[in-house]
């Protein structure tokens, strides 16, 4: 069964990540221009601020790939195959049930309200049969005019598709999942936070 990757990156995150680190430069910039030992004790915060805004909305992303789906989170990594998948749910977040509990897709949250305010029938139209809840309803989350509902209809598409084939009569490995701890990030965030807590204190 052919299927055509798909690689999501929030294009809004990814603006106010570049912004951010902009002007966390511009402000070390101004610091070691001014006042080089008050970049020596500050500056931190601002790089701090950087690497942060740099995890939290450069980073993220979802692809949905032939064998499974990897979402890139903050500080993980998750790789889900197919049949560890159970449900999917747009109701905070595109999150994956699976096997193995929990995963939310930090690169694709669920829609603000004022987003939804203006959806119809037609964003509805052709949203997988798993997304219903009961008496047939659906999430706003779910509208495939959404980041999340759009998404989640892949997902749930191939799933579907894969099911109906019988791909997943032998169940899930439990060993397949794959989640990979982002150690770099975790200790540059962690130095930099004492480095600026102690440049506070001093």
């Amino acid at each position: 069964m052919s299927f055509q990757e798909v690689r999501f990156s929030p294009v809004p995150g990814r603006i106010l990540a570049v912004v951010t680190v902009a002007v966390c430069a511009l402000g070390i910039g101004t610091l070691v221009w001014t006042d080089a030992a008050s970049a020596l004790r500050y500056g931190w915060i601002l790089v701090l601020g950087a690497v942060l805004a740099w995890a939290l909305f450069w980073r993220p992303a979802l692809v949905i790939q032939e064998h499974g789906v990897t979402v890139v989170n903050v500080f993980r990594t998750f790789f889900v195959p197919w049949p560890s998948i159970l449900a999917v749910d747009t109701r905070f977040a595109l999150t994956l049930h699976t096997v193995g509990g929990r995963v939310s897709v930090w690169a694709a949250p669920s829609p603000g309200r004022h987003r939804t305010l203006g959806l119809a029938g037609k964003d509805f139209e052709g949203v997988g049969e798993t997304a219903r809840g009961a008496h047939g309803s659906l999430r706003p989350s779910d509208a495939l005019s959404t980041s999340s509902g759009s998404l989640a209809q892949v997902i749930r598409r191939h799933w579907e598709d894969l099911r109906d084939a019988g791909a997943f009569a032998h169940g899930a490995d439990p060993d397949a999942a794959v989640v990979t701890w982002h150690g770099a990030t975790i200790g540059v965030t962690a130095a930099l936070a004492a480095a600026t807590l102690i440049g506070v204190l001093l």
